[in-house]
């Protein structure tokens, strides 16, 4: 029954028993006293004898047979005297392990409708692990060994290591439990999306730390399991001055490349070796992370998991940690070594960098005893190495090319032709996808993969497909991250200059008036139509204001009087929007007859008609003397005219210098503040971004699965925001054509205004939605019109709100600051 193999484990290993102890799919079962001073653990594979005496060595037995772990879960269940309330009502019950570094201990999980239980089926550590639901901050589904078939839960918002991880056996007992947590969390908890992080990032609300943290765990990295620990990028280049130039770019490493293509000469040698490799081919024989690289980190303070990982032996200490500088060069020179970094080096806890525990680490060729990391001459100690990692990784260099790291390790370059392109090719059982484990029936075979699988190391979970945008980034004077992931890039200190110490009051108005825009309060409301109104225009002086409506009609409303002025009929169709030409000269107004119609103020009639499509026209945009109409034939078109000759009541000569084609007719179209871009938006829901310069369109994006209502770009023209009969707000990447967030609404949303963050939106049911993109939340919703919103106006200080709707309503709001 044995096989005659006694292993002794060293007391430098485990002064007690502990799970690593065990190898690779061996469970610890039960323990057992016995006369001579210790106690048998009775193990899957082993038996394994833990003496009383500290002195004595750990002895392990090995069987021939292993007992049958699922035959063992199946014949317990969980124990309900364990719960905490007798009132507790159970949900679901399943078979999982609890997963801790380098070790899984089997055991029954059970949800209720108060808390989250698992139950060791050894009593080890403890007898049982319980969560109160109420207290779940945070959960994600996890890959495990390249599955699906991890879980994990944080009670806390910052905290890098989890409450529980959990791997279950089947995937759908994982999905069962994640949407019970899912579901009872949902009016607690906002599930976030790469995204929406993605552009909190971007805009300076998330820090890189911050940012690179929410991407390792949303890819599936844990700090629990080393197989995935989460990885950071080498920042630094330059390990050998005295100070640190944050100002020079090449105190940086080059982003853009991975470990292994930042040395030209070895990249040569390793491209010739994948040109002549057969079918599955890989630049890399070794990944960026893996568990012995996390530990040859932090060896200093998890020496009992090197030791477990190295069969009871440290590494030969000329290989160990020993220096910053030999690591960062050896990963540029050394023909196997191609790692990244962890987040502890952009941490605030210096332990892994000192040998506080005084551990017999070996000693070197030259005679030293391994002790302490050697740091860097610009780092005074091992707290000034770390905070200045901090700085570097929120500096101005890394945050302007942070995202083309990013497109290698979670985006469009980590697999395919694109890494390929990039010199970004590791194994294919790195990837997931490249082997099922589950389709092997020899164990040995399987546990020789899965051992292959776990300590090999595993590319993230891919969650860019397309470029990921670069960052706004705004020149900072002192950067530092604090611990806690919610604090705001704009709490840092921005770089004066003379032009900044002028402070532009509009801007400063703007601000202040989106950060109360919460507080709009209806003023006035106004029944001038006879049907929906479809346009809103006002004058520069805002003591009129024109609206158009589907009863064809353009009326002229009076703020001083507080009452109808005038009304003008051009045709017997609706009339789909208006616009207000500089000067206050005249009114334009596109109607579904096919034909634009130009009102003068001054005159008090219609002095020029433009008949340009062979559909009803939708909206318009002036820029620079250059009308733009868009329309149901499945164009926009572009004219030019003399807006002089409108100021003058002469007749225009239109030319005709453009035409966008479209597959479906154009519903909505909105041009940048700078007039250099314009966006459409179609019947079938598809977004384009045209440059207005080139006439070429930039890029296409199938955003909306109905017909899109209205769309606009951010005041900085990074971003694009649309709104669409599906009820959902989409935001785009202006420079990659990338959609970065989905927000469903809980109504279809037909107009809005927005400041880039902040959304005020009129709904289907008329109330006014505020809604912040960042967090994904609604702020208030403001009643308003009794049918749906259907136009909206807000003035250059955005104090000031005119809505339009189906209930033939025109409703004046105000700022209450």
């Amino acid at each position: 029954m044995f096989l005659g193999l006694v292993t002794l484990i060293l007391c430098c290993l485990c002064s007690r028993f502990s799970l690593l102890l065990l190898d690779l799919e061996e469970y610890y079962f039960e323990q057992h006293t016995v006369k001579i001073r210790g106690s048998l653990k009775i193990c899957s594979k082993s038996i394994i004898f833990e003496p009383e005496e500290h002195v004595e060595p750990i002895l392990k037995v090995s069987f021939c047979i292993a007992a049958n772990l699922q035959s063992r879960l199946a014949r317990t269940s969980f124990d309900k005297n364990c719960f905490q309330n007798v009132a507790e009502i159970p949900h679901m019950e399943c078979e999982a392990e609890m997963v801790t570094p380098l070790v899984t201990n089997p055991g029954h999980v059970c949800i209720t409708d108060q808390s989250l239980y698992f139950q060791p089926l050894n009593g080890y550590p403890e007898q049982v692990v319980r969560i109160e639901l109420h207290r779940v901050k945070r959960i994600y589904k996890r890959r495990h060994g390249l599955r699906p078939l991890g879980l994990e839960v944080f009670c806390t918002e910052n905290d890098f290591c989890s409450d529980i991880y959990l791997k279950f056996y089947q995937t759908s007992d994982r999905n069962d439990l994640y949407y019970y947590i899912a579901t009872f969390l949902e009016n607690h908890m906002a599930e976030h999306t790469a995204e929406s992080y993605m552009l909190q990032w971007q805009r300076g609300h998330l820090s890189n730390y911050q940012y690179l943290m929410h991407l390792n765990n949303l890819a599936d990295r844990s700090g629990n399991d080393l197989s995935q620990y989460p990885v950071f990028p080498w920042i630094i280049a330059d390990y050998s001055s005295t100070e640190l130039d944050m100002m020079n770019p090449t105190t940086f490493r080059d982003l853009s490349k991975p470990v292994g293509a930042l040395n030209k000469e070895r990249l040569e040698r390793l491209l010739s070796r994948y040109r002549d490799m057969p079918e599955p081919r890989f630049m890399y024989g070794s990944h960026y992370s893996s568990p012995g690289y996390v530990l040859f980190y932090l060896v200093r303070v998890a020496p009992e998991h090197m030791l477990c990982l190295q069969n009871g032996r440290y590494d030969n200490a000329d290989r160990m940690f020993n220096s910053i500088g030999e690591t960062w060069k050896n990963c540029l020179e050394g023909a196997t070594d191609f790692k990244e970094l962890i987040p502890d080096f952009f941490g605030n806890d210096p332990s892994f960098l000192l040998n506080r525990q005084n551990l017999d680490l070996g000693k070197r060729q030259d005679g030293s005893s391994v002790q302490d990391v050697d740091l860097p001459p610009w780092a005074a100690d091992a707290s000034d190495f770390l905070q200045k990692s901090q700085k570097a990784l929120e500096s101005q260099y890394v945050s302007e090319h942070l995202h083309e790291w990013i497109d290698l390790v979670f985006g469009f370059k980590q697999r395919g032709s694109e890494a390929v392109a990039a010199q970004n090719v590791f194994h294919p059982l790195t990837y997931e996808g490249g082997i099922d484990c589950d389709s092997i029936e020899d164990p040995d075979q399987k546990i020789a993969m899965l051992t292959q699988i776990l300590e090999f190391g595993q590319t993230p979970t891919q969650l860019f497909t397309t470029p990921h945008p670069q960052r706004i980034t705004p020149r900072f004077q002192s950067i530092s991250r604090t611990p806690s992931v919610n604090t705001p890039l704009n709490e840092l200190s921005p770089v004066s200059t003379s032009e900044d110490s002028f402070e532009d009051l509009t801007e400063e108005s703007r601000r202040l008036a989106w950060n109360n825009i919460a507080k709009l309060k209806l003023i006035s409301s106004h029944k001038i139509h006879k049907e929906a109104v479809t346009g809103i225009a006002v004058t520069r002086s805002a003591s009129s204001v024109f609206t158009t409506s589907q009863d064809s009609t353009l009326k002229m409303f009076s703020r001083e009087s507080n009452g109808l002025q005038r009304s003008m009929s051009f045709s017997n169709m609706a009339l789909s929007s208006c616009l207000m030409l500089p000067e206050d000269k005249a009114v334009v107004c596109s109607s579904w007859d096919n034909n634009v119609y130009f009102y003068s103020i001054p005159f008090g009639r219609r002095q020029d008609t433009l008949m340009g499509h062979d559909d009803a026209i939708s909206k318009m945009c002036w820029r620079d003397n250059q009308l733009y109409t868009a329309s149901w034939d499945s164009t926009v078109k572009v004219w030019q005219c003399d807006s002089a000759d409108i100021a003058n009541n002469k007749r225009c000569q239109f030319q005709l210098l453009a035409e966008f084609e479209h597959e479906a007719g154009v519903n909505t179209i909105s041009l940048n503040p700078a007039g250099t871009l314009l966006v459409s938006g179609t019947k079938d829901g598809t977004a384009s971004i045209w440059d207005t310069s080139s006439l070429a369109q930039l890029h296409q994006v199938h955003c909306h699965s109905g017909k899109i209502h209205d769309v606009a770009f951010s005041p900085d023209s990074r971003h694009i925001l649309s709104v669409g009969e599906d009820s959902c707000l989409k935001v785009i990447d202006v420079q990659t054509g990338m959609m970065i967030s989905s927000v469903q609404a809980d109504e279809e949303q037909r107009c809005f205004c927005w400041d880039g963050n902040t959304v005020l939106s009129g709904g289907q049911s008329g109330h006014l939605q505020v809604l912040d993109l960042m967090s994904n939340k609604v702020i208030t919703r403001i009643p308003g019109h009794s049918g749906a919103v259907t136009a909206m106006w807000m003035n250059e200080q955005c104090s000031t709100v005119i809505t339009g709707g189906e209930d033939k309503q025109v409703i004046f709001w105000k700022l209450d600051c």
